[in-house]
């Protein structure tokens, strides 16, 4: 049995609609999601706020392209487009792997320009950590170490305070 810890993204169109979408192209895997959380954009100030949100998503049979390919699936519903000239520019669904274990539990890591594991950023983003807490508030960042302590790192720590969560907002059904 494999696991992956995926974020989602969306501040274009229905923002929460997609997200949705999303846990619902992912729910015969899905263990888990974590709140809502509304976000200032990152990396390219000149858009609108982002919904976000992490899920722990497990399959016996699935490998890390696989999780990959469920990623783009989720974003090609959503109609997600991708803008060369914007790499962090707007989007209607971003959908990332941001780690994967093996079935014996052990982090995988790909140095694949597709597919880096874990995240080359995930480290750095407090859109992806603080939701990743609700779901598992004594994880690991392959490679960075607990959750809790990347929170006090910069930038972290400064875009923390920028996040707001939507409880109001839920990406599953009852």
């Amino acid at each position: 049995m494999t696991q992956a810890v995926v974020s989602l993204g969306s501040n274009l169109g229905d923002r929460l609609g997609h997200l949705r979408t999303a846990v619902t192209g992912l729910r015969d895997v899905l263990l888990v999601a974590s709140g809502v959380y509304e976000t200032p954009p990152w990396g390219d100030p000149d858009q609108p706020a982002y919904l976000n949100a992490v899920l722990l998503v497990a399959d016996a049979a699935a490998g890390p392209r696989d999780w990959l390919d469920r990623a783009r699936a989720a974003e090609a519903v959503a109609d997600r487009v991708r803008d060369p000239e914007r790499r962090f520019g707007p989007r209607s669904l971003d959908v990332d792997v941001i780690a994967v274990w093996s079935a014996d539990g052990e982090p995988v890591r790909s140095a694949d320009p597709e597919l880096t594991l874990p995240h080359p950023r995930a480290h750095l983003r407090a859109f992806v950590l603080r939701p990743w807490i609700d779901i598992q508030p004594y994880g690991r960042l392959p490679g960075h170490g607990w959750l809790t302590d990347l929170m006090s790192t910069e930038p972290v720590a400064t875009d923390v305070l920028d996040l707001r969560p939507r409880p109001d907002l839920r990406i599953e059904s009852d």
